[in-house]
């Protein structure tokens, strides 16, 4: 799966507040992992209040995609984005290289930068990178936050990749466009509203619609990986601390998956947010940003106006 990245200037969607005054130096790193380079953005905090916030984002996303949301992310804390090999502007990783080895080219990372703690923020795709990290190096992950994340790809996502690549090879790229939206987005007629619903819809699209040769190519290689590698593997979860969620009009990673997903970490909580779907971090910046640095800084996060009652799966709560 892939998940769009944030919208830059100009667009209806962009924030002009960039990075807060109050955080440090804003570095990027050049690193190689196993032979493949990639690189990662680092938003320092003076001041942390918290471990630093690692964001793994979905397959469509890199580095930049977040800068939205470090006006509340570094306020917290040092931020960490991340192309690794495969996606970005890094090097093209063939499929054979699995999710295990991205798990461990995040390990190189940390090791690089020389951050020995960190909460895992994992959205969509980085999701499944993020719990499998989790789950090789729990003694390195402090919590972890999974955002639009399923234990299986939908299966009418599956259904229509095929589709889509012959569609692609017949130079049909706006029809491809318009049911990528439509797989990603919940229905403009739903009966619950979504947020930005009609501006996130056309940035969806010109994104899906402007893909380069090289970026299609990483695309059609990241679903490979998906075929031929377990997305999930039921390996022991330690008692990280966890929280999962999504939006409530999530149609791609529906609540009941995210729910799902909960029951099987071992100390998780689970809740949707009002008026979104699975572009909430785009739909619900402010909220989305929120929420994920209350929960790294141990504030409560029960009875927040934009969230659903918070469940705790695996007590039965």
């Amino acid at each position: 799966m892939s998940t769009p990245t944030a919208p830059g200037p100009g667009s209806d969607l962009a924030d002009p507040t960039r990075v807060p005054s109050e955080t440090g130096e804003v570095t990027e790193r050049n690193l190689a992992f196993s032979g493949f380079e990639y690189r990662c953005r680092i938003v320092g905090q003076n001041e942390p209040r918290t471990e630093p916030i690692v964001i793994l984002g979905g397959s469509s996303q890199d580095r930049y995609s977040w800068t939205r949301h470090e006006r509340w992310l570094a306020a917290v804390s040092t931020v960490i984005t991340v192309d690794l090999p495969g996606y970005g502007d890094s090097d093209f990783l063939p499929s054979r290289y699995g999710i295990d080895f991205l798990a461990e080219a995040v390990r190189h990372m940390l090791d690089e930068t020389g951050i020995s703690r960190v909460n895992l923020v994992g959205a969509c795709f980085g999701g499944i990178i993020g719990l499998r990290f989790t789950q090789h190096h729990p003694e390195l992950v402090r919590r972890m936050a999974l955002v639009g994340m399923t234990t299986r790809i939908p299966q009418d996502y599956w259904d229509a990749v095929p589709r889509w690549w012959r569609m692609i090879e017949r130079g049909e790229h706006d029809t491809v466009a318009a049911e990528l939206v439509a797989q990603f987005m919940s229905p403009s007629a739903a009966t619950k509203p979504v947020r930005k619903h009609g501006a996130v819809s056309r940035m969806l699209y010109h994104q899906f619609r402007s893909q380069t040769r090289n970026q299609i190519r990483m695309a059609a290689e990241h679903n490979e990986r998906l075929v031929t590698h377990d997305c999930y593997r039921p390996d022991i979860v330690p008692e990280t601390p966890s929280l999962v969620f999504t939006g409530e009009s999530d149609t791609l990673t529906p609540p009941a998956m995210g729910r799902e997903l909960a029951t099987k970490l071992p100390n998780a909580r689970f809740t949707t947010v009002h008026e979104a779907d699975h572009l909430l971090p785009l739909e619900r910046m402010r909220e989305f940003s929120e929420l994920v640095t209350r929960f790294c800084t141990d504030q409560a996060i029960d009875d927040l106006p934009y969230c659903h009652p918070v469940e705790a799966p695996t007590t039965g709560r």
